[in-house]
């Protein structure tokens, strides 16, 4: 499978150029918001306070970092596995992993929420 990431070119023929790097903006497009999510976790962890919550600055700072690794991992296995599918005349393959970010976010952002309420409540 990693091998498919480094040579998506090893099939097919080469599709129209515009597709290929509409591909690549996409592909630079889910890089950027890895980056800012290993940023967010790298300001977490230096530049938040110590929070009322038990190590909840270094869970936050744990949580951005991992999620950052994934989305870079993810993003890099659908650029591939899109251009080999131009190159094969195959549909592009589907993907459920912009729905599942979205909803990891907002899980984090409750969360958050509720440990600022907490929080204000103790102060």
């Amino acid at each position: 499978m990693i091998k498919r990431w480094f040579d998506p070119q090893d099939v097919g023929e080469t599709p129209d150029y515009r597709f290929s790097l509409a591909n690549e903006r996409t592909f630079l497009a889910w890089i950027r918001t890895a980056l800012a999510l290993v940023a967010g976790g790298l300001a977490a962890a230096q530049f938040l306070p110590v929070l009322g919550i038990a190590h909840l600055r270094e869970v936050i700072a744990v949580a951005l970092l991992v999620l950052g690794g994934f989305v870079a991992l993810r993003a890099v296995d659908h650029w591939a596995r899109a251009e080999r599918a131009m190159r094969e005349k195959r549909d592009l393959p589907p993907s459920q992993f912009p729905a599942l970010l979205s909803i990891l976010v907002a899980i984090g952002a409750l969360l958050l929420v509720a440990a600022v309420l907490v929080q204000a409540a103790r102060g």
